[in-house]
């Protein structure tokens, strides 16, 4: 008897074996499981749920249907895997959460942002959604490729027409074996903005597209979640190389709270946060004594939106706190991106790929051409074998009566299509649509209906060999189709993109422009740009400056440069240092931000003086005046390492504040203003230097009821402009101002009476000048220098504002602005920092810091 061949025993290379095997099984998962196709942005899952709802004729007009039909569906004719991991994809393609823009409109309970998983699959339900609908658009036109299923029962896409980048706009994560992707969502407007304008460039210009062309209009993934990504780098390298970390922040706000403690809200998380464990990590914490200071955590979200409210100790810094919670918590965390897709090699098969961003744009735009092209194709056959049909018919009714007398001496039809063939030299097809036609075709009208669509077909196929003959026509084919979905779908983003403290090339993108800075009373801070505020005559009303809530009024205006550094000097001595362009823009009317979202400032602490300083020198110094007449210089370089939390400037007696800085270069004169009409000038070599832990030397001395409301350089200008409360103001040439020894009661520099009210404000003013007085009220008005009168010492001056005498409100401040396209001689602003800005537009604020004649060799 044979030996049976299987029971032979088989020798084989065990190593070679598992290679072989695990080899096949990881090429399996790369290719057919966890990597998306760079063309529809879809794993094969994704890909086959979204065609099995479409073969259900699921869309987003019919009703939902159960999950289970549709997970059952996909298993049984195209994916032969488990049904959770099906479920799991359809899930996760339903959860806005997750999925920026979802492909599933899903009806019952889909989990949640806290991680709770969806419901059975018996119990939701789902349909496509709208935007689903482009993903699939004319894949019955032959736009793609259909391969067997595993049991060749069926036929499946290898890849969706997508009609819009849907591997950018969603993004995806996968980990295949021995590599992984991970690519963030972005906006759908950005990314088919920066399609059209590779589609562009190509039409127009015939050259290629510039990675900085796209990164101007594609600013940065904008996850479904919100939050805020931090500075531009990460985003940089992940979009030049294909790989870079995104560092994403939760937006939080610090609230104060009535009973005089302060709050932490949180709105926004980072993408893939969980809220419910974060909140678990912070209590955590909290028992575990790494964070001191949370009385209370609470989750407030509801269907309105995310809120977690953390309240804290009267005592703690809310600042500090939201610090450690960023370090310890997902509050901040790293998005670590991968651009990881599969594209097909010379030989057509799909390999793993790291992609740059402008690759990615391009490997989808030759998909969408294919796309297109083949749909063309399509539709010219179409229309072409429809002309065909319409051109028989029409010979047939030009010939009517020769046809009937044909078909009705015929013996069958198939005797009758000869005849028609030989007579009249149709076609089969043309002479089957002859003997098919009804007898209703022979009335006029309808005669008139087969004569207009032959026209319009004939049209049509001229359309369509002129894309087929034309790529640029077929282009802007595509750009137009894209930009439909764009307006369509489109929504604005959601993710912001803030600062990096740690990134330098941030600083490089924002350009420096001069920019006006406002803080209120109570602490709120703004920056606004300069256009804001147009002149008008002296003694006009204003216009609305801030909202601002009740006793709260704008107390600091100044103008300066964005990449100046704010120096912020507190009423207990203290300052803090921030770049302008770290506050928030606000408009014109808009509150601001409060300044504790800013700084790590002490409870009980506010700004008293705010110094715009370009650069820290060796021979200049700081020059301080306190309310009640203090004054005192120190070297600049000892204020070059403002910390954190603050660094203490200069040491104060009880019930005095620090009111006024300025730097200077010990060649100036100092005017001391105080705010019953006193004025006093002195040289400041009259004051000796000292450290920056000090309380200083006796400026100037005052009555009781009296104090210090502004100090001013001569170098400032030439005439010192004083204005009141009720808007009453002039300018006094500074010649009449005599220079004495500091310490004395100085001289009357205004007339103090009750239609004038107190001083609030001096400055030393040029003629070109234009100053801004804003009121109690947040009203402010910008008139120009040269309209207020130039008198005496001992006047009252001019009407500046016109104010309601009856009511209580009064100028609370004034700042100076210089015109556009002025420089007048020796303002230092001009010639010691900003060499080239011949336009600068500066106020006496920003010219505290560098309003500096340059000192003769």
């Amino acid at each position: 008897m044979e030996p049976n061949i299987f029971d032979k025993v088989h020798d084989v290379d065990l190593k070679k074996t598992m290679e072989k095997s695990y080899i096949d099984y990881a090429m399996s998962v790369i290719v057919s499981r966890a990597l998306p196709d760079v063309r529809d942005g879809l794993k094969p899952v994704q890909r086959r749920v979204l065609y099995s709802m479409i073969e259900l004729n699921n869309g987003p007009d019919k009703p939902h249907r159960k999950c289970a039909r549709i997970v059952g569906d996909t298993m049984g004719k195209y994916h032969p895997h488990g049904d959770s991991s099906i479920y799991g994809a359809l899930v996760n393609l339903a959860q806005e959460w997750s999925t920026r823009y979802p492909l599933v409109d899903g009806h019952g309970n889909f989990g949640s942002v806290d991680g709770d998983g969806a419901a059975a699959m018996r119990y939701t339900e789902a349909r496509l959604s709208k935007i689903s609908m482009e993903m699939l658009a004319d894949i019955n036109k032959d736009t793609v490729d259909f391969s067997p299923n595993f049991d060749e029962t069926e036929r499946e896409p290898d890849v969706l027409p997508s009609r819009y980048p849907n591997l950018l706009v969603n993004g995806t994560s996968g980990i295949a074996v021995g590599m992984a992707t991970n690519i963030p969502p972005h906006n759908l407007r950005e990314v088919i903005g920066a399609v059209v304008k590779i589609i562009d460039n190509q039409v127009e210009e015939n050259r290629e597209t510039s990675m900085e062309e796209v990164l101007d209009i594609i600013k940065g993934p904008d996850f479904p979640t919100g939050a805020t990504i931090l500075g531009k780098r990460g985003i940089e390298e992940a979009y030049r190389t294909g790989r870079g970390k995104i560092r994403v922040r939760a937006v939080s706000d610090i609230e104060a709270m009535p009973n005089g403690k302060s709050r932490i809200i949180v709105t926004e998380l980072p993408y893939m946060v969980n809220k419910a464990r974060l909140i678990e990590k912070i209590a955590e914490l909290v028992k575990d004594k790494k964070i001191d200071g949370i009385t209370d955590l609470r989750d407030e979200s509801d269907r309105t939106g995310m809120r977690i409210c953390i309240e804290l100790r009267r005592d703690a810094n809310a600042n500090v706190i939201l610090n450690q919670l960023l370090k310890h918590t997902q509050l901040q965390d790293t998005f670590g991106v991968i651009m990881l897709a599969l594209v097909k090699n010379q030989s057509g098969v799909l390999e793993p790929k790291v992609l740059n961003l402008v690759q990615m744009l391009s490997y989808y735009l030759e998909h969408q051409k294919e796309v297109v092209t083949r749909r063309t194709r399509y539709d010219l056959n179409k229309a072409e074998e429809r002309a065909h049909i319409l051109e028989g018919l029409l010979i047939a009714l030009d010939n009517i009566d020769e046809v009937i007398h044909i078909i009705r001496a015929s013996q069958n039809v198939q005797v009758a299509k000869a005849e028609l063939m030989s007579r009249f030299g149709l076609s089969d097809p043309q002479s089957q649509a002859i003997v098919d036609m009804r007898l209703r075709a022979l009335t006029g009208l309808e005669r008139e209906k087969l004569e207009n669509e032959y026209k319009e077909l004939e049209m049509k196929i001229a359309e369509l060999k002129a894309i087929l003959a034309d790529e640029k026509k077929l282009l802007g084919v595509i750009k137009e189709e894209i930009s439909i979905i764009s307006a369509k779908y489109g929504d604005d983003r959601r993710t912001s993109i803030g600062f990096d403290e740690f990134d330098m090339s941030m600083e490089d993108l924002i350009p420096d422009e001069n920019t006006i800075v406002a803080m209120t009373k109570l602490g709120y801070i703004k920056r606004m740009s300069v256009d804001n505020f147009k002149n008008q005559n002296r003694g006009g009303r204003g216009i609305k400056g801030m909202q601002t809530i009740d006793q709260d009024y704008i107390e600091d205006l100044m103008m300066t440069t964005t990449h100046h550094y704010l120096m912020f000097f507190t009423n207990t001595g203290r300052v803090y240092r921030l770049k302008t362009y770290m506050i928030p823009e606000g408009s014109r009317t808009s509150r601001g931000t409060a300044i504790v979202n800013l700084l790590q400032m002490l409870p009980g602490e506010n700004i008293t003086a705010i110094i715009p300083m370009k650069e820290y020198d060796d021979d200049k110094f700081l020059f301080m005046a306190t309310r009640n007449g203090m004054v005192k210089k120190t070297p600049m370089m000892e204020y070059a390492n403002v910390r954190k939390n603050g660094l203490q400037a200069i040491v104060l007696r009880e019930n005095d504040e620090l009111i006024e800085v300025k730097a200077t270069d010990d060649t100036n004169d100092i005017f001391l203003v105080t705010k019953k009409g006193q004025c006093i000038r002195f040289h400041e070599k009259d004051v000796r230097v000292t450290g920056r832990v000090s309380i200083g030397v006796i400026g100037m001395k005052l009555n009781d009821d009296d104090q210090v409301v502004g100090m001013q350089m001569d170098s400032q200008g030439p005439k010192l402009l004083i204005v009141s409360e009720n808007g009453m103001g002039k300018r006094t040439p500074i010649e009449e101002f005599t220079p004495q020894r500091r310490g004395g009661k100085g001289v009357l520099c205004y007339k103090i009476t009750e239609k004038t009210g107190d001083i609030v404000g001096a400055k030393l003013v040029q003629d070109d000048h234009d100053l801004l007085l804003i009121t109690t009220e947040g009203i402010v008005i910008r008139i120009s220098v040269n309209d207020i009168s130039v008198i005496g010492r001992n006047t009252s001056g001019v009407k500046l504002m016109n104010i309601d005498q009856d009511s209580d409100i009064i100028v609370a401040s004034i700042a100076k602005v210089r015109d556009d396209g002025s420089k007048s001689e020796g303002e230092g602003l001009d010639e010691l920092d900003l060499e080239d800005a011949e336009d600068i537009q500066e106020t006496e604020d920003s010219s505290d810091i560098n309003e500096i004649p340059e000192t003769e060799e």
